[in-house]
């Protein structure tokens, strides 16, 4: 196969990887994984933890999800942590959780992106043990990305790639707000 065609393709042997640090990024590397696998014919599902439709178009990444068949991303969060109820977002974390379990058993994606888990594992939202077991039963075909700050050292340990995403610099220390196409 030449790699640039959209027959159906699955993997014989898929790992984990862990995006992590307090740079900017670590989404951002997951969404470019996962377009670069549904150019290869590959399904992949993005479920993101913490985020929330604000509006529809609040989030580049899903408006441009509807354009490619072999993409999905579902949200689980009511908006940015401490706004709310503690027992709100460690409620819908713990849907996320159960949804992405099911979406993994469910064998039928190449790739799977759980998008920001680190943070929900970090503010004790969701159990890590529960999460280490799901990565150590995951489908052997089964590519898996963790993404988000803080991940804890024994999903790292599990990991097959880890990279830190390193601030050095950055306009939002200067008070330059979030932009559209860029931060989300």
């Amino acid at each position: 196969m030449d790699g640039g065609g959209m027959e159906e393709r699955h993997l014989k042997k898929g790992y984990v990887h862990v995006y992590t640090g307090n740079g900017k990024g670590k989404t951002t590397a997951a969404l470019g994984l996962a377009f670069r696998a549904v150019g290869h014919g590959f399904k992949v599902h993005i479920i993101q933890f913490i985020k929330a439709i604000k509006k529809k178009e609040y989030y580049g990444e899903l408006v441009a999800a509807e354009a490619h068949h072999n993409l999905t991303i579902a949200q689980f969060g009511v908006g940015f942590l401490g706004t709310h109820s503690a027992d709100v977002d460690k409620a819908v974390a713990n849907q996320a959780l159960r949804y992405a379990k099911e979406v993994i058993a469910s064998r039928k994606y190449d790739l799977i992106i759980l998008d920001e888990i680190n943070i929900a594992i970090h503010y004790r939202l969701i159990d890590m043990d529960e999460v280490i077991e799901m990565i150590k039963n995951k489908p052997e075909e089964l590519e898996l990305v963790l993404t988000g700050r803080y991940a804890p050292p024994e999903i790292m340990d599990l990991a097959d790639y880890v990279t830190e995403m390193k601030l050095i610099k950055h306009p939002y220390l200067n008070n330059v707000k979030s932009r559209a196409g860029i931060e989300y």
